[in-house]
């Protein structure tokens, strides 16, 4: 259904790639990725659309980021580039659609801005109890929940009249001709600090509903969420998906595991470190669950760029529970030094490569580092088996080959690795060797 329902979109998207991309003419007119009228007359000619599906497609692909505008050049989004091998992204591309519903099929002008966007966030709830309903329910039902939850929002603004309190006064009968300021919201003071006294303080309190939720209903059709028509609405099975979705996420990030949703990623890290791998991942779905994808990513990439080899480790695991969103970001880091290993590894299972083979998509410089890396995670917050233990993953067959490849490989915490193996191996010859390894790597010699 998802892939049915951007098809149109997906194809312009990839028309746009070819023939928008960087060193051709303009793609838009105004600035704010609207095509222009030559743009949208030469797309409809070469596919076939009247100029009004071009612009209908082009505004469906930009809210499901399958096509990106900057400045006058369009280039796809990732989940246009993943789009043939990556369900998941043609998914996520719907939902993000589907959480665009009241761009992708404005209001009508005439509505008051402050009762739609209360209506707007009155919506999840409307669409959860449709989603429990499983059936089709009768508009008079769905009303009556809107409402409720309206004056919910407003108290829980604690919306009160503003200024001090009059009797109130007898108002003429109306004739349909009062001045429409007359209407303003008692949810914005500013509006009536200036009125005389007696003036009317009718406001989007007294708006009429049933309007307003027609044009929702009308537009979570138009994006496939729900069907509508004969005084009721009923999700369609992909919109029942993403509303359990998004429930599912909003319970998830309730159970926060250890408490660390609300903190820092890296505090966050920290605070999984002392988790089973299972525990660990409940804790990462929990954090990431609270935060837009991207921001969250990036400052998962942000602790694995201090100087704890462990929280490294660890925030690529948790991007790992990311899945395909964090494609874009992880390739970005690729060209890193300290974070290179970690990338081409997550990239490697990410196209679909066993993880117990990942590794050898490392150069043995690459896995060498690694090595080190996963080793200064040990002697920080291991102990001293696990760290001995750790010599059986290197590549190198024998202990004096890795400490050749250790020492040329220039890590910073070689030295600080290499102590810590000689105070923990049991064998006075390997640990005098590994000694004179951090000796040389110390002074600088051979």
């Amino acid at each position: 259904m998802a892939r049915s329902g951007l098809a149109a979109a997906a194809r312009l998207a990839r028309w746009a790639d070819t023939a928008l991309g960087p060193g051709s003419d303009s793609a838009t007119a105004d600035g704010k990725a609207t095509l222009s009228e030559s743009t949208a007359e030469r797309a409809a000619e070469e596919l076939g659309l009247t100029v009004q599906q071009v612009r209908a497609d082009w505004d469906t692909a930009r809210l499901a980021g399958l096509v990106e505008v900057h400045g006058d050049s369009a280039r796809p989004g990732w989940r246009l580039r993943a789009w043939d091998r990556d369900d998941s992204a043609v998914l996520r591309g719907w939902v993000a659609l589907f959480d665009a519903w009241s761009l992708a099929h404005p209001e009508p002008p005439e509505h008051e801005p402050a009762a739609v966007a209360e209506v707007v966030s009155a919506m999840p709830q409307v669409l959860s109890f449709l989603q429990l309903s499983a059936g089709p329910v009768p508009m008079e039902q769905l009303l009556d929940l809107l409402e409720q939850r309206v004056i919910e929002l407003r108290t829980e603004r604690c919306e009160v009249p503003y200024g001090p309190q009059r009797e109130p006064v007898e108002q003429p009968t109306s004739t349909g001709l009062e001045d429409p300021a007359d209407s303003a919201s008692l949810a914005d003071p500013s509006a009536l600090a200036d009125r005389p006294a007696g003036a009317s303080t009718e406001s989007p309190t007294d708006t009429p509903l049933a309007p307003l939720l027609d044009w929702a209903l009308h537009a979570l059709a138009s994006v496939g969420a729900l069907t509508y028509g004969t005084g009721q609405a009923t999700l369609t099975p992909l919109g029942s998906w993403a509303v359990w979705v998004k429930l599912e996420q909003i319970c998830v990030a309730a159970q926060s595991p250890a408490g660390n949703i609300e903190v820092a990623a890296e505090e966050m890290l920290r605070g999984c470190a002392q988790l089973r791998p299972n525990a660990a991942r409940a804790e990462y779905r929990a954090w990431l669950a609270a935060r837009p994808v991207g921001s969250a990513v990036t400052e998962l990439l942000g602790a694995a760029r201090g100087d704890d080899a462990l929280l490294r480790g660890l925030a690529f695991e948790a991007i790992r529970v990311v899945g395909a969103p964090a494609e874009p970001d992880v390739r970005s880091v690729a060209d890193e030094p300290t974070l290179r290993p970690y990338a081409l590894l997550w990239l490697a299972e990410h196209d679909g490569i066993d993880p117990e083979d990942a590794h050898e998509v490392l150069t043995r410089e690459e896995a060498t580092w690694l090595w080190v890396d996963t080793a200064a995670a040990v002697a920080d917050h291991g102990e001293a088996p696990m760290l001995v233990r750790h010599l059986e993953s290197a590549v190198q067959p024998t202990v004096p080959m890795l400490l050749d490849e250790v020492r040329a490989v220039g890590h910073p915490r070689t030295v600080q690795v290499l102590v810590a193996l000689a105070a923990a191996h049991p064998d006075p010859a390997l640990a005098k060797a590994v000694r004179r390894a951090a000796f040389q790597v110390h002074t600088g010699g051979n």
